[in-house]
């Protein structure tokens, strides 16, 4: 378990690394002066030559991304150009709105994802599976801003239950706040439980044909219990896989869905950014998020390693078919 954390651990450095580079190769080498752009290309040369310096982009490219890493682990990420405040301090206050919907989102996803996908294997082939399916197949297929849209509309403005937008603030109350972050977090998070239904629906069904299975159906052990007791956390390993792969397309919906709200969380304030031409808030917050996806997905990892104990103790397993004798080394 420590190699595997060691080394996962190094994979999660370098990658992050290597994003890193990236980021800044993207951002240093787009056409065009970056001070031009923010100021507008009629603005004042020696004005232009100003903002430069204060971006730092009179030096050269070495120095300038490492000055931009050592800002970022020390959490001095500049100053924003457009609302002229640090930026660190800027991404703080927009995250009070996003973490708490991509919680609420995950919570809403697991919540309706893992038990749909196991009640569709445990009727599989049945109407209830059908039907569970066919749910699945149209929340997969519906775009989360269209949702976003239709909520607003129905739930909103036809029901009045939630508002149609906007943020209160936590300073008006947890139900409040929570309140308006509902109608998003459902429409996040219905294409991501279908997704993960679909996904735990075929991890059960594969485990509940395995041969531990059958020897403790075959030992009296009621189905219900062979599915509860051995095939749903056997089910769960690739179960998280799934929701370490989804978090990216999490992110890319927060942008879009933060915008339809009219949120004011991190994925409005990209877009915002980039309209603004704002480059030091967008080059910040770009590898703020891939830092984000890396990690939640070496988190995911890490977790299928620590439920599988196969792995959890280093071990492998070697199956010889011609005599069926098995080798653990």
């Amino acid at each position: 378990m420590t190699i595997a954390f060691l080394g996962r651990v190094g994979g999660l450095i370098g990658t992050l690394a290597a994003a890193s580079i990236i980021v800044f190769a993207v951002m240093a080498w787009l056409p065009g002066d970056p001070a031009a752009v923010m100021l507008g290309f009629d603005a004042q040369p020696d004005t232009v030559a100003a903002l430069r310096h204060q971006l730092g982009l009179d030096m050269p490219v070495v120095p300038r991304y490492l000055h931009w890493i050592g800002g970022l682990l020390t959490l001095h990420l500049g100053t924003s150009f457009t609302y002229n405040i640090p930026v660190a301090a800027l991404l703080a206050d927009r995250l009070q709105i996003t973490l708490p919907l991509a919680a609420l989102t995950f919570l809403l996803t697991v919540a309706i994802g893992l038990p749909v996908g196991v009640a569709a294997a445990a009727r599989q082939g049945r109407a209830a599976d059908v039907a569970l399916m066919a749910g699945v197949q149209l929340a997969k297929s519906v775009p989360d801003f269209w949702l976003g849209v239709l909520f607003i509309l129905v739930f909103a403005l036809s029901l009045g239950w939630f508002p149609a937008g906007g943020f209160p603030g936590w300073q008006g109350g947890l139900s409040r706040g929570l309140r308006a972050l509902v109608l998003p977090a459902v429409a996040l998070a219905l294409p991501a439980a279908a997704i993960l239904a679909r996904f735990m629906r075929s991890a059960t069904i594969e485990a509940l044909q395995q041969d531990f299975v059958r020897t403790a159906r075959a030992k009296g052990l009621s189905r219900a219990a062979c599915l509860w007791r051995h095939a749903v956390p056997n089910a769960l390993l690739p179960a998280i896989t799934i929701l370490g792969i989804q978090f990216p397309l999490l992110l890319s919906g927060t942008i879009v869905v933060e915008n339809v709200f009219n949120l004011p969380g991190l994925g409005r304030l990209l877009f915002e950014a980039i309209n603004q031409r704002d480059l030091i808030v967008v080059q910040d917050l770009v590898m703020m998020l891939v830092a984000a996806v890396v990690v939640v997905n070496a988190g995911a990892d890490l977790a299928g390693v620590w439920l599988d104990p196969r792995q959890r103790h280093g071990k492998k397993f070697f199956f010889e078919k011609k005599n069926q004798k098995t080798f653990v080394s």
